[in-house]
């Protein structure tokens, strides 16, 4: 899961991308360069550290997520040209986008624009979203149009009226992300990687102050992104950015004090899984634990393929057992046993939480 954090310059955007991923990237200084920085996660489950405490193997790999922190953006290049093809190339690679608008005042770091305003700052960005995808709807629709005059294709006329509809979307200011598609639609979308049709979460960066008042801070920002495939939360990216530096007692202690039940990575990533409908499974054994990142729906021969193509490929059955199942065990044999481990076979949708062992034959 590749996860691209964009916000205007002086946000907070990489003092929130070391919180998240503790790296140590200058916060101090904007160039005006769009350059990104990138930094693996492991994410936070509490179900492997106990997996690996049981099984004591040789190796234990969680799942991860890679945030890529891109340039600060300035409202004044912005209006005059809009993303640069740069950092346009490095976001429609993203699987998410964390947008980060702020609230928190400080006057030795102004405002680009001089106000605090978190709507209007968000509602920037995402116009500029819109134009770039407006532009490379009407670039493929004038392609498209140019071709059908000396060859007319089926798949081309039903390409461009569902592009048609697009170009009206947007032309509307609204994101591709709230216009109904068919599956034939869907598959001929998949390419553009549009960006306003990726999934968004929009971080606000907070005062330590604000930290209680989330429900309050949000509100103004309910009636624009609501059932839109996005989220929103709040956090004081400076606030965990320091935590990050202390020692793992220190700062379950900081953030009891400050009344934060959880850590910034952990809020965002659980947010993440959320709206990009991911699950967690299992795969233990002497040699490696190891946690494995699929999309909610996955049939098991889908899921053996997250591991190898060949065990998809030769997929025979699933060995599983839930975690909750063997976790009141702590044995694959007593589970086995108590009849909680069972055979599936290729209709199985797996579940978060599940321990498989895929039997394959090539």
């Amino acid at each position: 899961m590749k996860i691209g954090i964009v916000g205007l310059a002086q946000s907070g955007k990489t003092t929130l991308f070391n919180a998240l991923t503790g790296s140590q990237v200058d916060t101090t200084a904007f160039s005006g360069k769009v350059e990104a920085h990138r930094a693996i996660v492991h994410v936070p489950d509490d179900r492997l550290e106990l997996l690996n405490d049981i099984f004591q193997p040789k190796k234990k790999v969680p799942a991860i997520v890679e945030y890529i922190d891109l340039g600060g953006l300035s409202t004044s290049e912005q209006k005059k040209s809009g993303f640069s093809d740069q950092f346009l190339g490095a976001i429609r690679l993203v699987d998410a986008i964390l947008v980060v608008v702020r609230t928190f005042k400080n006057e030795t770091i102004p405002h680009p624009a001089n106000s605090l305003d978190s709507l209007r700052d968000f509602k920037n960005i995402e116009a500029e979203f819109v134009i770039a995808d407006l532009s490379i709807v009407e670039n493929r629709m004038d392609r498209l149009q140019r071709q059908m005059k000396s060859k007319k294709l089926d798949a081309d006329v039903r390409e461009l009226v569902f592009l048609e509809k697009c170009q009206t979307f947007l032309e509307d200011e609204k994101p591709l992300r709230l216009l109904d598609m068919s599956d034939e639609e869907e598959l001929i979308v998949r390419g553009y990687q549009f960006l306003t049709q990726k999934p968004l979460i929009v971080v606000v960066n907070i005062d330590e102050d604000d930290i209680q008042n989330e429900l309050e801070v949000l509100k103004p920002f309910q009636k624009v992104i609501s059932g839109q495939n996005a989220t929103m939360l709040c956090i004081a990216a400076q606030i965990e950015m320091e935590i990050q530096q202390l020692s793992e007692n220190e700062a379950n202690m900081f953030l009891q004090e400050l009344g934060i039940s959880e850590s910034a990575m952990g809020r965002l990533i659980r947010a993440s899984y959320d709206l990009l409908g991911l699950l967690s499974f299992f795969t233990v054994g002497s040699d490696e634990v190891r946690a494995w990142t699929i999309k909610r729906g996955i049939k098991a021969p889908q899921a053996a393929g997250a591991i190898h193509t060949d065990f998809e490929r030769g997929f025979i059955r699933a060995e599983v057992v839930h975690y909750e199942d063997f976790i009141s065990r702590k044995s694959l044999p007593r589970c086995k046993t108590d009849g909680v481990l069972r055979l599936e076979g290729k209709d199985y949708i797996v579940k978060d939480g599940d321990i498989i062992n895929f039997r394959f034959a090539v």
